[in-house]
């Protein structure tokens, strides 16, 4: 009993010291946070200039070369020259002040989504990787129905994978409701194939709306691209078809669709159309030979039962023989 007191009492002595621990530790970090925000906030010891904004007469900020190099690979490069200040116009006063705060002591701030892409881009061009992750799981969770067309344009500069395939999820979700809408027709040629591309990794199948969205698209492109002569017109539209129609793979088309999709035959090409059809009379054939040996084995399931039932009158004839054999002896 003695040995169990004296074991529980050296483990709470134990855990109270090591909970001492790492409350010290959190205020060692707090400090080492509160230090470089000093840091950041006061004039002393400044060493290197930052000028953002405008050009012919751009805004100063003082920062310390040794923090920038030590946390940024963008200004570790930078900052071997012996320069006393960098012009980084293409930011300002706000955003540069964002990353300034997130390499002194780790924080940013996210006040409004429509500034996301522009931090995530700026992370980038820092090369501040596990800041770049964070924006972007902070923009994934942000991109829902009433924003997801913000996203997917702004992405196009970035060109993330990750950003492109939410929206594409959004998009792909709720089709039916945004076919009509015209930012769905502000997608690049470029964004509808990887969206075509897309959909067969999931194994979707395209319904007849889709077609149609493809059909007014290419109306509109060449709307805008004011093509005059009808042959123009046409042979754009015939080499847009063949571009998006040479992605789709024929399982991911249904029989009903194709039908459909008839209406647009001068513009597919023959290769797809010929492929497709093979493929119905195939599935076709393989139906119809299913079906006929379903009904095969249903005759012979229904003869069977014949015999049986025949068997079974037989049976039922004879016991009445035997039967009437009795009653006649015992008369």
């Amino acid at each position: 009993m003695d040995n169990n007191n004296n074991n529980q009492i050296q483990n709470a002595n134990q855990n109270q010291n090591e909970n001492e621990m790492k409350n010290l530790e959190k205020k060692v970090t707090k400090n080492l946070i509160k230090n470089y925000s000093n840091l950041l906030n006061e004039n002393s010891f400044k060493d290197f200039s930052i000028f953002v904004e405008n050009k012919s007469n751009p805004f100063e900020i003082k920062v310390h070369k040794s923090i920038l190099s030590s946390r940024s690979p963008f200004f570790n490069e930078s900052l071997r020259q012996e320069s006393l200040s960098i012009s980084l116009n293409q930011f300002n006063k706000k955003e540069m002040e964002s990353i300034l705060s997130y390499i002194y002591y780790g924080n940013i701030s996210f006040e409004n989504q429509e500034n996301l892409i522009q931090l995530l881009e700026i992370s980038i061009y820092f090369k501040l990787n596990l800041l770049k992750e964070i924006i972007q799981k902070k923009i994934l969770n942000s991109i829902n129905y009433s924003n997801f067309f913000q996203f997917l344009f702004q992405n196009r500069n970035l060109n993330s994978n990750e950003i492109e395939i939410k929206c594409f999820e959004l998009i792909n979700q709720n089709f039916s409701q945004i076919q009509n809408n015209e930012n769905l027709f502000n997608l690049t040629k470029e964004e509808i194939i990887k969206f075509i591309q897309f959909k067969q990794e999931k194994k979707e199948i395209f319904q007849f709306d889709f077609f149609q969205f493809l059909d007014n698209w290419i109306k509109k492109r060449n709307k805008k691209l004011r093509l005059r002569k009808y042959e123009h017109k046409m042979n754009s539209k015939k080499r847009l078809f063949h571009s998006f129609f040479s992605l789709f793979d024929k399982d991911s088309i249904s029989k009903q669709d194709f039908d459909k999709l008839k209406q647009f035959d001068i513009f597919l090409p023959n290769s797809f159309l010929i492929d497709f059809e093979r493929t119905i009379f195939q599935i076709q054939d393989q139906e119809n030979q299913t079906k006929i040996k379903e009904n095969e084995k249903k005759i012979k399931e229904k003869e069977k039962k014949i015999q049986e039932n025949d068997k079974q009158i037989k049976e039922n004839e004879k016991k009445i023989k035997r039967r009437d054999k009795r009653i006649t002896r015992k008369r």
